[in-house]
Formats: C-alpha cells, structure tokens, sequence
C-alpha cells in the first residue's frame, strides 16, 4: 500500500503559522487531502505533539513526532523521532539553549498551546525562531542520543537551508536524508541521500496533496528507518 505524507508541517504554536493551524484542523484537512501520514515540526518545541497525537488517531492518521531545530550557524534540523517522549526531551533541551528574548506577537505572531479539542491553553512567551546557542553537531548528537534521525531542511532554499548557510552539506555529519524544495533548483549532488518532499506547511490550504507516498510499514519506526537509508 502507498503512504502518502506530509512530513513538514506546522501548528499555531510556531508564530509563522495560522492561528487555525490546530491539532484537529490540521488533522481533518490532513485526512481530505487523502494524506496517511503527517509530521508536524513545530520551531524548536514539542508542545503540542501530544494533542497532534490524539487528533491523527482520531482522524486515522499517523504522527511522526518531529520539531524544527535552527542551529547556531543558523542551519534549520527536522527533528525525527518515533514515540512522543522523545520529541519532547528534544523539546525541553532546545528550550535550555533558546536565548531568553521575547515573542511580539504584533510582528511575529502568536505561539499558541492548545489541546485535543483545539482549545487554547497557553501562550509561550520566549522567541522560538531564535537560533538556539548551539552548533549543527551538537544538535544532530543530541536528535540521534535520543534515537531521532536528524534531516537538513529545505536544503535548496536560501533562507535557513544548508547550501545558503554553510555552502555545502558536511560529511562529517553523517546524513542519510535531506529535505529539498522542489519548487527551486537543486545545484549539487544529493545522490546516495534518501530525498524528503514535504509542505512547510504554515497555512491549512499549504498541506500537501496525496502526491508524495512510501512503500513502508505505517508506523513512525519505519519512517524513521526509511530516513535511515536502511
């Protein structure tokens, strides 16, 4: 059976999303575009995986618990991960190394926390499009300590991808996947990598269509293989 999905998704907790990108929206429009699975990445937190989780249960998605990590070279990480714990200790160790600045929602947008039933219940208040104190290796040691698979994003776009931040994709870093932007040119080699064609979707109409599918077992395990390149 092909899986399709959409492993690049954001919620209202990141301030560059829609307020209405909530668990049970992003749910039901993930189920309407006939995705099977979803990841939703939220900008170095993990707040609100656990309503996510119900949420797909409820509308018979998988969820690959995941987050957006932006490294001090100002490179951004998708954070992988197969069970919701270890998303947020990835969660709770980016929110050590966040610098304290404040949010202003009136220029960059809410950070909202809200639960199963799309319910508001808090704010964060600390920046979390702040490049976190820490470099590239630091975060990918830490995604794989917490048996994550660490995958560059939008490598190919300007803004925050690898090409435009450090001109090049590091051996050293041991990658077995990255994220591309179809929609701009890809001007280096990317064989012997796993490709990942995902949304970054920060509005409910940007979800992905049923276009991109696995022939894998549906479950985040295996995604997480996948990405592997076992």
């Amino acid at each position: 059976m092909a899986l399709y999905y959409d492993l690049h998704i954001h919620s209202c907790l990141s301030p560059c999303a829609d307020n209405d990108m909530t668990p049970a929206n992003i749910c039901a429009m993930a189920r309407l575009k006939g995705l099977h699975m979803i990841a939703v990445t939220d900008h170095q937190s993990a707040g609100n995986l656990r309503a996510m989780d119900a949420c797909a249960r409820r509308e018979g998605l998988t969820l690959v618990p995941g987050m957006e990590v932006c490294t001090r070279e100002e490179v951004h990480v998708l954070a992988y991960f197969d069970h919701l714990d270890a998303a947020e200790r990835m969660g709770a160790w980016c929110a050590g190394h966040l610098p304290e600045i404040q949010n202003r929602p009136a220029l960059f947008g809410d950070q909202l926390y809200v639960d199963k039933h799309d319910r508001v219940t808090g704010q964060e208040d600390i920046m979390l499009l702040a490049a976190l104190n820490t470099g590239l290796r630091e975060v990918c040691d830490t995604i794989r300590a917490l048996g994550g698979v660490p995958v560059p994003a939008h490598i190919n776009r300007g803004a925050n991808g690898i090409l435009g931040a450090l001109g090049m994709i590091p051996k050293e870093e041991g990658f077995t996947a990255l994220e591309i932007s179809e929609s701009l040119p890809l001007l280096c080699d990317v064989s012997g990598f796993v490709l990942l064609r995902s949304s970054d979707a920060h509005r409910l109409g940007d979800i992905a269509e049923a276009t991109q599918a696995l022939e894998i077992e549906n479950s985040a395990s295996a995604v997480l293989h996948w990405l592997r390149n076992n």
